[in-house]
């Protein structure tokens, strides 16, 4: 792999001016917000978060049946937190990449698959449907070969995937190098179909929108504090007032689980991002791209980056951080270090465009699960459910998770339901202070088969045989 270090004055400079903002966040269209609960009232379902599986959720509930009167209780404001702070890729994988999903549902991937590609595609046509400026682009992603033995590894999962039925291509460096052009790129696995391409936070705000124009009732700045059933209807408790409606649908992913037995069942990890000032049309020639394909490496610590509308791009990953107890903060959002690794890696990735400056960092709470891909269930004899753990794969999983709850709410024998993938659960995180030595310990230890050629050591060894995912 040819790779240069670019000087640690060049990395700074580039930095300088990157305001500490979201970019999807930071734009004239973000829309006011919904006025908080005004105090007491009854529904047929309420909704807690609106990120995109709780909107999903108020949309399908009444696209199922229009006469249902949904609200929806959002503690900030819809779509300021993961939901707005992604990469904005849109991938029809259920579970979280053909591997996962072959490792542990290897019976049903094919119907995974199939049910992925659907969802992916519903979500274009409901894009199209609302008119939601969103820039949904069906582009493709290219998964790039930074060191020698991940061409090995990419060009026999093209062949697994091939075999499976997808429309997938590996190429080698020169025909990598010809879609998007980098002196780091060894070979690469192109999938056209699986993967489109979203502003995420205009995703959410045209999804709220679109819940709005069918009658859910939108409550922002309203914290849900405690759920509870009466016996004979949920009781949804806010610092506003207390919501009494039939079901509930839980939908607060990285944040502490208003159901207590689901609180070591994710954790949430902060994902850091930048993104660049647009390109010159002379920068934007020198890396090609003409396909606007996302792409990722196929580094264990990998990183993810694309295009946007304006010729930014947006670049993320790599260093994905705990912080001990679970804890999210907004001072977390901003890590000199982490933010400098990125740009740095950036520079080695493109040095063609040294001297670009970036012009927005920040980070995201990711809600990381034990199998690495979203899971689902009910409590309070099916009055609630719930779908968290998306593992940084949500943003078009949200959907699919959405119809999974309003089954489970309507009791309803669907294929969806009757999946060994959606009646499983994962396992549970230790309690601290395991649970923060395990999650760092992994963490080195991926970075450290990174440097040795793909070798996993003994502990990725071990939760391999215990089935704990753990490979990106």
């Amino acid at each position: 792999m040819s790779r240069e270090t670019p000087p640690s004055d060049v990395v700074r400079r580039s930095l300088a001016d990157a305001a500490p903002a979201v970019l999807w966040l930071d734009d004239p269209a973000r829309p006011a917000p919904r006025d908080p609960l005004p105090g007491p009232t009854l529904a047929d379902l309420v909704v807690v978060g609106g990120g995109y599986t709780g909107l999903w959720t108020a949309l399908r509930a009444k696209e199922r049946d229009p006469s249902r009167d949904v609200v929806l209780l959002e503690a900030g404001e819809c779509g300021w937190q993961a939901s707005g702070r992604n990469g904005g890729f849109a991938a029809a994988s259920l579970t979280h990449g053909f591997h996962n999903g072959q490792a542990r549902w290897p019976e049903e991937l094919e119907t995974l698959d199939r049910l992925g590609a659907e969802n992916l595609a519903a979500i274009g046509e409901t894009v199209e449907r609302y008119a939601l400026d969103c820039a949904w682009e069906t582009t493709g992603e290219l998964d790039v070969a930074v060191d020698d033995h991940q061409v090995e590894e990419l060009a026999a999962t093209a062949d697994e995937m091939r075999e499976a039925g997808h429309d997938v291509r590996f190429l080698d460096a020169g025909e990598t190098r010809a879609l998007v052009d980098s002196p780091t790129y060894l070979g690469g696995l192109y999938d056209p179909h699986g993967v489109a391409l979203v502003e995420p936070a205009r995703l959410a705000w045209g999804l709220r929108d679109a819940c709005l124009s069918l009658g859910v009732r939108i409550h922002e700045q309203t914290h849900v504090t405690a759920v509870h059933d009466d016996g004979r209807l949920m009781e949804v408790e806010t610092d506003r007032g207390t919501v009494r409606a039939r079901h509930v649908a839980l939908a607060t992913n990285g944040f502490p689980s208003l159901l207590r037995r689901l609180r070591l069942m994710t954790v949430p990890v902060y994902d850091y991002v930048l993104a660049t000032e647009p390109l010159t049309a002379a920068q934007r020639a020198s890396l090609g791209w003409q396909g606007r394909q996302g792409v990722g490496d196929a580094s264990n610590l990998f990183h993810y980056y694309r295009l946007t509308r304006d010729d930014r791009v947006v670049w993320g990953g790599y260093d994905a951080v705990y912080h001990y107890g679970s804890r999210i903060a907004p001072r977390l959002e901003q890590a000199g270090d982490t933010h400098e690794t990125l740009a740095r890696h950036f520079l080695e990735t493109f040095p063609q465009l040294e001297g670009v400056r970036f012009s927005h960092r920040w980070a995201g709470v990711i809600d990381t699960c034990t199998r690495f891909a979203a899971f689902y269930g009910t409590a309070y004899a099916g009055r609630a459910a719930y779908a968290l753990g998306y593992t940084g794969l949500g943003v078009a999983a949200t959907r699919f998770g959405a119809d999974v709850m309003l089954d489970l709410l309507d009791d309803a024998d669907t294929e969806r339901t009757t999946l060994r993938m959606v009646r499983e659960q994962p396992l549970p995180f230790p309690p601290e202070p395991a649970r923060s030595i395990g999650i760092n310990l992994t963490r080195w230890s991926l970075e450290r088969a990174d440097a040795r050629g793909g070798r996993r050591n003994l502990w990725l060894r071990t939760l391999d045989r215990l089935g704990l995912g753990f490979d990106s």
